[in-house]
Parts: C-alpha cells; structure tokens; sequence
C-alpha cells in the first residue's frame, strides 16, 4: 500500500506495518513513503521484559521488511504494555479485551513505543516510553469501550487514538505522538541521521 506518496514518486521509504493509525501519524513529516505490513511471530520470549521485547519487535518487522527491499530504509515499530514489569501484547478477542482492561483498571502502567530504523548500512533504535494512569473502570464502561473501539489488535486493549483516551486518568511522555504507537519526535532525529530529515527540502526522483 502505498501512502502519502504521488503517483509518479518512487519512495525508498517503507513503513513495517499495516496500521492506518501509523501510517497517518508518519504521513505528518510529509516524506513519501509506501507501507507493508511485516510477517513476524510476536510471541514474548522467557525471561524478556516488556522494554526488551518492544525493541525486540521493532527490529524484527523492519528487517523482515529489509529482507525484502535491500535498498530501501524501513522503519520497524511496536508497541508494549508494561503493567509493573508483565507485558500486555494485544489482546486479540473481546474476552481477553475484556480481562486486560479489568486488570488495568486503576493502575500505572509503561507503554513503550520502540522504533527501528534500518538501512542498507546500519540499524538504529529508539524507544519513547509514556507512563499512563488508567481510570477505575465498571464492567459497563469496559463493555461499552470494547463495543465502540473493539481494541482486540491494540496493546494492553486500549486505543489512545479515539474513545480509548477516555480510559486514561493521567498521561506523561515526552512525545505525544508515542502513545499512537509512532513517535514522531525519535523518528525525526532518525531519519535526520539517514538524510531524510522533513524540514529540508528536497526533490524526489519521478
């Protein structure tokens, strides 16, 4: 899929997801881009922690996606919860939708949001984590909750990006964009590294 690109543009920029919510967050540094979404088995492996496998991950999907596109820089993401050092991937039914958000209910909690950037040369990675106090949730707000976003493919089964936000007491980060799952803020400084930096101009081959 090919996103905020031109039809005559020819992107050496590939996005390693199929998420539309990244795929708009990335759109705003107005750099052409396409986007593939990764094969990659996410399972947690013994011993990781949530800050490890989320950088584990990020690398992953973007080297499964250089794989296929050597010449091409490819950002990799993901995203974890850390509920006091147990990680919370996604949920991927209402059922265990519905058991996550019931343990998160009135806690603090890590989301981190890992980026990897990969270039035929090298491979970087940062990581933006925002701390997230959730509000006392009644089994009827869960319920509706689930109804209305159905977060079964979001981490920890919340989607800050739309009625998810409502779930949330408190929010602290020092990128806003990072509980998208996309931090914008990491990203610029990476791809500044690689040449590819969004406040300079520049002309895309045709």
């Amino acid at each position: 899929m090919l996103a905020s690109v031109s039809a005559h543009t020819q992107p050496n920029l590939i996005l390693a997801s199929s998420s539309p919510y990244r795929q708009e967050m990335l759109s705003r540094l107005n750099i052409p881009f396409s986007s593939k979404s990764p094969d990659v088995d996410e399972s947690i492996l013994p011993g990781e922690t949530p800050l490890v496998l989320a950088r584990r991950l990020a690398l992953k999907k973007a080297r499964a996606i250089a794989r296929e596109a050597p010449e091409a820089i490819v950002i990799g993401a993901d995203q974890v919860l850390d509920l006091h050092g147990v990680a919370l991937g996604k949920p991927g039914s209402a059922e265990q939708a519905r058991r996550q958000l019931s343990m998160l209910s009135g806690q603090t909690v890590m989301f981190h949001s890992a980026l990897a950037l990969v270039t035929p040369s090298s491979a970087r990675i940062r990581v933006s984590t925002c701390k997230a106090t959730f509000r006392r949730l009644s089994a009827v707000q869960i319920e509706h909750y689930l109804q209305i976003d159905q977060p079964f493919d979001t981490a920890g089964s919340a989607k800050a990006e739309s009625l998810g936000i409502a779930l949330l007491s408190s929010l602290e980060s020092n990128d806003p964009t990072a509980i998208i799952g996309l931090p914008l803020i990491e990203l610029t400084d990476l791809l500044a590294l690689v040449g590819l930096d969004p406040l300079i101009p520049k002309t895309f081959d045709t």
